[in-house]
């Protein structure tokens, strides 16, 4: 019986892995069909080379950062090792290889290639894994002196904060020092539309991110005995709030429409095994509104060009998940309880802290040594050609 357990416990974290996993082609196909038709090409091979460069981050850096434990060992004492061992680093990768994907989506179109993927690896060697320890393996001491003063520790069970606000306020940084795109904004202060290249895509990769979550979140138990329904039932409900209330904020509009539901399971992941569903409903509708309202004024009034809007998104529904589970979590509303407002508000600060410090000092030196985006002859003619010299649709091919 524990040959089984064990087993099936491998197998589960496993296939919660491989769902994450998945969940970067939608990252891909999300930022594919937001950006220009000049620059598709560049948004499939980052975010492929992005999951790259992160797991030899993670792998040889990160993971010890966080966990205080490595695999520089024979393959014969690995394999001795529980396969759990193995295959919780495989899982907590495709979160840690989340984080640069959801900066490529702020600074699509006009990034150097080579500096985001250096960008990366600083990102998810040293920056990502510092906070992670922090929430998730007792490092410092901070989540002992959270629980000795407020009564709870911070709660986070899949990574509204560690994930989603950690990419979200990185990659805030990296957008303003990169500057709007180039005819984004005249003079004069009007904007000009650049309109995504294609619907179909970008609805196809929200869809995708949408089934995998639900891996992010329900195997975030990491043990098949953990398993919980409220936590399915909670990330369902957040994501129907989202888009629903998305849907009409947003004016119908297909954008907004289908990152709603992705706002809301955003804010929905760090306290969905603590609320009830019609919390979580509630989570994810103020989610999905908090979203249209600081995307308009991201891009229409404060002028910064986040293409994919992944500040309003992951930053700040990660945010508000992150505190929304000290509401929602309490036994006064509907919820399990084992929860605490203060810790919730202090974590969640401090990994915004951490993020705009970590991310100002890798893109900022990253800008002074070799520069963050391409010239403006390089962006006109797109990122495709200038970087990886073809497009998606070579309509220049000879007919010979």
């Amino acid at each position: 019986m524990e040959a089984l357990k064990s087993g099936s416990d491998v197998l589960f974290i496993l296939l919660g892995g491989i769902m994450v996993l998945a969940m970067h082609s939608g990252f891909a196909f999300l930022e594919l069909g937001t950006v220009r038709k000049k620059s598709q090409v560049n948004a499939l091979v980052k975010i492929l080379t992005d999951f790259s460069v992160s797991t030899i981050a993670y792998f040889f850096i990160g993971y010890s950062v966080a966990y205080g434990t490595n695999f520089f060992a024979g393959a014969e004492t690995l394999l001795a090792k529980n396969g759990f061992e193995l295959t919780k680093f495989f899982f907590l990768l495709t979160f840690a290889a989340a984080i640069p994907a959801i900066v490529s989506g702020g600074i699509a179109e006009r990034a150097k290639f080579n500096p985001q993927l250096a960008a990366t690896f600083l990102i998810v060697a040293f920056i990502y894994p510092f906070f992670e320890g922090i929430a998730w393996n007792q490092a410092f001491g901070i989540q002992a002196w959270l629980k000795a003063t407020y009564g709870e520790e911070f709660h986070d069970f899949a990574g509204s904060v560690v994930v989603h606000a950690m990419g979200g306020w990185i990659a805030l940084p990296a957008v303003i020092l990169l500057g709007a795109r180039y005819g984004r904004y005249t003079k004069e202060g009007r904007m000009s539309a650049h309109p995504p290249s294609s619907i179909p895509f970008l609805a196809l990769g929200a869809w995708i991110l949408t089934v995998g979550w639900f891996g992010f979140n329900v195997m975030s138990a990491q043990t098949i005995d953990k398993i919980s329904g409220l936590v399915a039932m909670n990330s369902l409900m957040a994501m129907v709030g989202g888009t629903l209330v998305a849907l009409v904020a947003g004016k119908n509009d297909p954008g907004f429409v289908h990152n709603g539901p992705l706002a809301g399971l955003v804010a929905v992941c760090a306290g969905s095994d603590l609320m009830h569903p019609i919390g979580a409903l509630v989570v994810g509708g103020v989610a999905g509104g908090l979203f249209v309202v600081m995307f308009t004024l991201t891009q229409n009034r404060w002028k910064i060009d986040d293409v994919l809007g992944v500040w309003p998104l992951h930053g700040l529904c990660g945010a508000w998940g992150g505190i929304a589970a000290g509401i929602f979590g309490s036994r006064a509303l509907g919820g399990v309880g084992g929860v605490a407002f203060m810790p919730q508000l202090l974590m969640t600060g401090l990994a915004i802290a951490v993020a705009l410090l970590g991310s100002g000092l890798v893109y900022g030196v990253l800008k002074s040594v070799v520069g963050l985006r391409l010239d403006q002859e390089q962006e006109y003619n797109g990122a495709d050609l200038s970087i990886h010299n073809i497009t998606a649709t070579p309509e220049r091919e000879s007919n010979w």
